[in-house]
């Protein structure tokens, strides 16, 4: 009998583990391995798709990056007509385009870089989470895994939501109060864009991770660390947060801060329904066991 090829031997690795995944016998070492594995397999995404955005960072940059900060840019222009239909003044929010310069050689080049990898991240999002789904799942009891059907779109839908909410309202009128705050007439506002590119990828991570609230809600509340009754008791001290968070990022005006912060406050009492509803599982099915042993 010849010799196994490398890729032979590559294929008998790979079924052994679904064998001792689909038996639960994989020791403590077999699960970093195959934790090792999904890793690579999301790192290879993420780093094709980052190469392709930076073929394609012209699009990237001028049509995606650098408009938030253009006067005429999506959000300024909604938020001029929605104000009209209700009766209001225009905001007036970023009148003026602002100035981004670059003080590094090398500058340039190191934001193209590394926006072509944030964006391969934004866009492999589905696939990583597929992924670490993939390994979590044969963890999870049939009951559990049932309950958990469509964890990936949902956990894909809430962070692109994220990604939305924080790129179309937290990026732009970030950059209209920082980039137009002035302490003094005498000082003229040069944004590097170090500092520019910071902010917006800052601003649209968070929001995605934000957004993944009632993700985190879910879980919590599965292994018991969180309870609808513990977020309903702090609602209000949450409510304040959030309308501090918005106040902060948005225009003194309070039409700008209700904008920002409603959607927040429906994500927050969202969260308490999803807390909910896992501790409802969990209840059902520590009854269901308890009457099964009688």
């Amino acid at each position: 009998m010849s010799e196994m090829t490398d890729k032979e031997k590559r294929a008998a690795e790979k079924k052994e583990r679904m064998e001792k995944v689909k038996t639960g016998e994989m020791s403590f070492l077999d699960h970093l391995e195959e934790l090792r594995w999904h890793i690579i397999r999301s790192f290879i995404a993420v780093v094709v798709l980052a190469v392709i955005a930076f073929i394609k960072q012209d699009f990237i940059f001028n049509e995606i990056i650098f408009k938030p900060k253009m006067p005429d840019f999506w959000t300024y222009r909604m938020f001029a007509k929605i104000a009209q239909l209700m009766g209001r003044e225009n905001p007036l929010i970023n009148q003026r385009e602002l100035e981004i310069i670059n003080i590094k050689v090398a500058g340039q080049f190191s934001m193209s870089m590394w926006t072509a990898l944030v964006a391969g991240l934004i866009v492999a999002s589905p696939y990583v989470f597929w992924e670490f789904w993939k390994f979590i799942k044969p963890a999870l009891y049939e009951n559990e895994k049932r309950a958990a059907t469509g964890a990936v779109f949902y956990t894909t839908v809430l962070f692109i939501l994220g990604i939305c909410f924080g790129y179309f309202l937290i990026v732009p009128l970030s950059i209209q109060f920082f980039g137009n705050y002035s302490i003094s007439d005498t000082v003229t506002n040069q944004i590097t864009i170090n500092s520019y590119i910071s902010m917006v990828v800052s601003c649209v991570f968070a929001s995605g991770v934000v957004f993944l609230l009632p993700v985190f809600s879910y879980s919590l509340s599965k292994v018991g660390l969180l309870t609808p009754s513990f977020m309903k008791t702090y609602r209000k001290h949450a409510y304040v947060v959030l309308m501090l968070l918005a106040a902060i990022i948005t225009p003194p005006d309070v039409f700008s801060q209700i904008m920002v912060a409603v959607p927040l406050v429906i994500l927050y009492e969202f969260s308490i329904f999803v807390s909910g509803r896992a501790i409802r599982q969990a209840e059902k099915k520590s009854g269901a066991g308890a009457a099964s042993t009688h």
